[in-house]
């Protein structure tokens, strides 16, 4: 068994815990900004001339009659109901919702958010250094939990057993959203099987998913998404997964490769390359997992060691939340700590699994050695105070994961 590797003694550099700060009192510094900026501006008013300013606009207000608000009561219910009735039919066409995609991919980069062509362009950026490339990586729906579940052999187990649903509808569409987004392209069109799969991705009715990814196998029998689809929804247990997800594998390895020769040759040879290394990215990663529930937890820390050395830009995936999971299981503490150190990052998207795992490590580092007593007469040592500070930052994070600590 591995040996524990302490927390350290020393406390992060000055930058850094000024980041961790205004990150964890972003809403404070804002409403401080707000105050100032209100106190600036009524120490200011007799210069801005904002009583003549206020005089104005009241006066125009009270010109305006009950017809005017009538009209623009009814022009705005007029444009409210366009708008509806173009949302309701964009949806049933793409499943998605036109405002949101606008938001997400156009909006929301220019306010400082999230890079917009990084969603559709799949898991991996195209140019840059490692650490800019990191910061720019979109925010993917899917794998936002990296421990999650299987549809058939898990999630339906938890139906059969208590009658409900483990899923909503919005967790439902989110995925239809990003599975239609990395598992899809522009050239489905000329592939017949993937022509049906992209239609299967779409489909609100799993039964209905499932007889598309039998369609899809049946024009060719090497479709690695059909495989995908069985391996998620139609399995029952997680061998039955792992069983498919290895056809799935020898399918995707294939396009691969033959994707990776002719990637060069235009864009639409690009986005097949990006699609089929996705594939075989997520491919990877489930048999990885299967192999860990079904008690081959060092043969899927090979998987992921390997799957991270292959494909090194994967911190969007969370392979490395996955091997976490796997080498607690270990035990192997040390090995927890080095993955810690390389992708506890501030430029990196935050999770519950890196907080807590940082936090029990710490306070793991410190607890042989703690006492009460000892503590209150001298006060709390660097490396517990770094413990207790982890401990809060998990929590502050997200609070809804049980009390372990």
């Amino acid at each position: 068994m591995a040996e524990p590797v302490s927390a350290g003694a020393s406390r992060p550099p000055l930058r850094t815990r000024v980041k961790v700060w205004l990150c964890r009192y972003r809403a404070y510094v804002w409403l401080l900004v707000l105050v100032t900026g209100l106190l600036l501006l009524y120490h200011f008013r007799a210069a801005l001339r904002l009583y003549e300013a206020v005089v104005t606009v009241t006066g125009f207000i009270n010109t305006l009659t009950p017809k005017f608000y009538v009209a623009l009561t009814g022009t705005s219910s007029l444009i409210s109901g366009l708008i509806l009735i173009f949302e309701w039919c964009y949806f049933r066409k793409y499943g998605t919702s036109f405002i949101e995609q606008v938001s997400v991919n156009h909006l929301r980069p220019l306010m400082g958010g999230i890079d917009a062509g990084a969603s559709a362009e799949g898991f991996f950026p195209t140019s840059g250094d490692n650490e800019t490339s990191r910061q720019t990586l979109s925010e993917c729906k899917v794998w936002r939990n990296p421990l999650n579940l299987f549809r058939g052999a898990e999630y339906n187990r938890y139906t059969w057993v208590t009658g409900k649903e483990p899923l909503t509808y919005y967790d439902m569409n989110l995925s239809a959203q990003d599975h239609q987004t990395f598992f899809t392209c522009d050239t489905d069109s000329l592939r017949p099987s993937d022509a049906v799969m992209q239609k299967a991705w779409r489909e609100r009715i799993p039964q209905s998913r499932v007889k598309a990814a039998y369609q899809a196998l049946d024009v060719a029998n090497d479709c690695a998404t059909a495989y995908i689809l069985l391996a998620e929804e139609e399995a029952t247990t997680i061998s039955d997964a792992e069983k498919l997800f290895q056809q799935a594998l020898k399918a995707a390895e294939s396009a691969y490769k033959k994707s990776q020769q002719t990637q060069h040759l235009g864009a639409q040879h690009e986005a097949q390359y990006k699609r089929d290394m996705n594939v075989l990215v997520y491919t990877k990663r489930r048999l990885a997992m299967c192999a860990r529930k079904l008690g081959r937890i060092r043969e899927a820390v090979k998987i992921m060691r390997d799957l991270m050395k292959e494909f090194p830009l994967l911190s969007m995936v969370n392979i490395h939340e996955n091997l976490l999971e796997a080498l607690l299981e270990l035990q192997a503490y040390a090995d927890v700590q080095a993955v810690l150190a390389k992708y506890d990052d501030i430029s990196l998207p935050k999770s519950a699994t890196i907080c807590y795992t940082a936090a029990l490590l710490k306070a793991r580092a410190v607890s042989d050695r703690f006492s009460p007593e000892t503590a209150s007469r001298r006060g709390l040592s660097t490396a517990e105070m770094n413990a207790v500070e982890a401990i809060h930052r998990a929590v502050e994070f997200n609070p809804h994961v049980p009390k372990l600590l």
